[in-house]
């Protein structure tokens, strides 16, 4: 298991108690920052999360409207912008997931996702209730399947970063062909329902999800997140519902112990935690933007390196004047498969080469400047990649702004004729395509750059505080970074912007 990497079983809990014990009130909350209450505050949120039927009915309409998409992507018009398969998921869905969900919701989508839902039901043979009594490795709940624990080996997110790489390698033929799109889409939730046959839980979303690897970086940043009021009330408490399920509820199918959880990475907002709690111990906090800072292991640094390159990739491709990287790029148009393959390489050694080790030669700098001792370059590698977690989602939410403005007048004629046949549904099928409001894209993306840069910024310092009691040392260990971060930040003005 590499550094940081999460668990695929949950923490060994002792065996239930002969009864239950009875609810108490929990101590005052103990969180290391200021927050809301969210179901303190509102108790009414409370009961609807506790209702035993919310995720179906949040789901269900999200499964037909995929149903919709996959039919659309079959028997559809073949031209993306006439499909309602390429402007819905590719356009409207990419900007609100990446502008609007993730930095305010955490792991919203997570919590409506038709992608594993199937696979789900069929392990608990159930769409709404749970099937109590004792089930594999002490659960209290019964599951459906061989329900095997995902190897030890691949206990990390690397294969998600893999997939996510070629899958962007491919996106020009993902995003423009709805055919090819409706078999990715398509082959995920049958992947989903095979794994969930096999392995407990939700090891897709955990281990092989593309789209689960970037929402759990992202998530880190978010304004709402899931955690106890009072740990030390976990800490007593021995009967583990959270994990091992009860009559109210199933155990965490993310592996999660919430008692113990300090980051939003891998929680999947499902809110079974809060279902099976006695004490109403677990409770959704409103809090400061990039609360949690702390990346554990290599995989999610290079996560993050893969998805500011990747912005920056895109930039180049799309917005740069270089027609030869845009036929490279382009395969499903040119058919230039040399060039695709350079292309190609060209991704994976920025990514996963030249972009980390850049990294390194920084943090080795700094190390320097601060007159530390190697031993602990590795850490410094993994800490101070968080720079580049912030800039990365503001530079993403800075590149889908053109998207949503070029491309937002197709989601008009789309609602209308969402095959491609002609139809006038809504009456605006015959709404002509036009940019909205080109001449403020650039005013938007400038401040959203810089507001990514100083987030960064200042999100870094307190982690070099962490590691470092001397201010100075800080400052100086954190200079070549900063001065990369920077650098990365004009060149994608210039690229955003000219």
């Amino acid at each position: 298991m590499t550094p940081g990497s999460q668990p695929a079983r949950p923490l060994e809990a002792p065996e239930p108690a002969p009864a239950a014990r009875a609810p108490v009130k929990p101590a005052k909350p103990i969180r290391d920052w200021p927050g809301v209450d969210l179901l303190d505050r509102y108790p009414f949120v409370r009961k609807v999360l506790k209702w035993r039927p919310l995720q179906f009915w949040l789901i269900w309409p999200n499964v037909l409207f995929f149903a919709a998409f996959l039919y659309a992507g079959l028997f559809g018009s073949p031209v993306g912008s006439r499909n309602v398969m390429i402007v819905f998921v590719w356009i409207f869905w990419w900007f609100l997931l990446i502008a609007l969900l993730v930095p305010f919701l955490s792991r919203a989508w997570c919590t409506v996702c038709p992608l594993p839902v199937f696979g789900e039901w069929l392990q608990r043979l159930r769409f709404v209730g749970v099937r109590s009594g004792e089930g594999p490795k002490k659960q209290r709940t019964r599951m459906f399947g061989l329900n095997l624990e995902w190897p030890r080996a691949l206990q990390n997110i690397w294969l998600q970063n893999l997939g996510f790489l070629c899958l962007a390698s491919f996106s020009a033929l993902l995003v423009t062909r709805p055919i090819v799109s409706t078999f990715v889409l398509g082959g995920m939730i049958v992947l989903a329902v095979a794994l969930s046959l096999v392995f407990r839980q939700r090891a897709f979303c955990m281990y092989l999800c593309p789209v689960s690897g970037f929402l759990g970086l992202y998530s880190m940043t978010s304004t709402l997140a899931v955690r106890v009021k009072d740990p030390t009330l976990c800490r007593s408490h021995k009967e583990k519902e959270c994990l091992l399920g009860c009559e109210s509820g199933y155990g965490c199918p993310w592996f999660q112990y919430v008692g113990g959880m300090t980051r939003n990475n891998y929680c999947g907002m499902c809110f079974e935690c809060v279902k099976t709690c006695p004490y109403d111990n677990v409770t959704v906090f409103l809090r400061p933007f990039c609360s949690d800072r702390l990346l554990k292991g290599y995989d999610e640094a290079f996560k993050a390196f893969i998805m500011l390159v990747l912005a920056l990739v895109y930039s180049v491709t799309l917005l740069g004047p270089w027609g030869t990287v845009k036929d490279w790029a382009n395969i499903s148009e040119v058919g230039n498969w040399k060039g695709f393959g350079l292309y190609v390489l060209a991704v994976f050694g920025l990514c996963l080469g030249v972009f980390p080790a850049l990294h390194l030669a920084m943090t080795w700098l700094g190390r320097r400047l601060a007159n530390e001792p190697k031993a602990r370059l590795g850490d410094s590698f993994v800490r101070y990649a968080y720079v580049w977690v912030p800039l990365g989602l503001f530079a993403w939410i800075a590149f889908s702004v053109p998207l949503m403005a070029v491309n937002g007048a197709y989601i008009l004629s789309t609602l209308s004729d969402p095959l491609g046949h002609g139809w006038d549904l809504f009456r605006t099928g015959s709404v002509q395509w036009h940019p909205l409001l080109p001449e403020w894209i650039g005013l938007v993306q400038l401040p959203l750059l810089l507001a990514g840069l100083y987030v960064s910024l200042s999100s870094s310092w307190r982690i070099g505080r962490e590691l470092y009691a001397d201010s100075h040392k800080a400052l100086l260990s954190l200079a070549p970074t900063w001065a990369f971060a920077a650098t990365m930040t004009v060149a994608l003005m210039c690229f955003f912007v000219g």
